[in-house]
């Protein structure tokens, strides 16, 4: 999602340029203090507005931060503004930041993962449109009524985003996209992050989620698998996320999620994966500019 910053005009037009580019989709993080400033469902709405075709999405949601009625109700209504444009991504939260100024208790991960696996069976529960009662350790609904009912059915696509074993585990169990992300906790070793960032390291992720969803009963073929470059070099363009401001250089250099080379590489990077992987989403950075004719090239 561009940044929201005046005029008004421009931001749009930003959006109508990357939807005529060929784009899938655009997603909005939700972050609090260090200069991070856009209402994830605002800017959704506001972008789905403005645009016909392009999807708008949750890059993602803290869960500890919404109470799943209200969220509910929120993400049902630009479901229908957006005419079924709209896919919600959810986290179990991870930024210690976030929640030091905004004053949330930030409980250890186990807990966190149960409340975000409750409210997502709330979520699902308020989703088909009928009466609806759940009594967890989080949360109680109690005869609540979901509306209105989304356009898309049963629901709007679920993303999970994550990088551990239990919020994969859970996405393979819940989602409909499984965001595949490196843990690069600086508990770590580098000698640990190097493998997190490695195609071994992808792998195995990739081989845990198809598992984990077989044996939830589920067919591996359908989960929809996602990954975020954190470094992109093409042509004169060079975006790296903050992600990887604190590693030393190199650790990630050979990394599958770090996209190097003239507009033809990338493209036959991307398609390896998918090719070796399963994995078909990519998210592509900040400057839709620079990327797009990888994009162009892939259409």
């Amino acid at each position: 999602m561009p940044v929201l910053r005046p005029p008004l005009a421009t931001w749009r037009d930003r959006l109508r340029q990357i939807e005529d580019l060929g784009f899938h989709a655009v997603a909005v993080s939700d972050h609090l203090g260090d200069g991070w400033s856009m209402d994830p469902l605002l800017t959704m709405a506001s972008a789905a507005e403005a645009t016909t075709t392009l999807r708008v999405g949750t890059g993602v949601l803290c869960n500890d931060f919404y109470h799943p009625v209200h969220l509910h109700r929120s993400i049902s209504n630009l479901d229908v503004l957006s005419e079924g444009r709209l896919t919600l991504g959810l986290g179990a939260g991870y930024r210690l930041t976030d929640y030091q100024v905004s004053g949330v208790p930030f409980d250890p991960a186990p807990v966190r993962i149960a409340r975000l696996a409750e409210s997502i069976a709330v979520l699902k529960g308020l989703f088909a449109g009928e009466r609806f009662d759940f009594t967890g350790e989080h949360f109680r609904i109690s005869g609540l009524t979901g509306a209105p009912k989304p356009v898309q059915r049963p629901h709007p696509p679920i993303m999970i985003g994550g990088g551990g074993r239990r919020m994969l585990e859970l996405a393979a169990r819940e989602a409909d996209v499984v965001n595949i992300n490196p843990r690069l906790s600086k508990d770590l070793s580098i000698e640990r992050i190097e493998h997190e960032l490695s195609t071994e390291g992808l792998r195995e992720k990739v081989d845990l989620v198809r598992s984990a969803a077989h044996a939830a009963g589920r067919d591996p073929d359908e989960l929809r698998l996602q990954v975020s470059m954190l470094d992109v070099r093409i042509a004169e363009h060079h975006w790296s996320s903050g992600l990887l401001s604190w590693l030393p250089e190199g650790v990630y250099d050979k990394s599958p999620l770090a996209l190097e080379g003239d507009v033809a590489r990338c493209a036959d990077t991307l398609l390896e994966l998918r090719e070796e992987t399963g994995i078909s989403e990519i998210h592509l950075g900040g400057n839709f500019l620079a990327v797009a004719p990888i994009v162009n090239k892939l259409l």
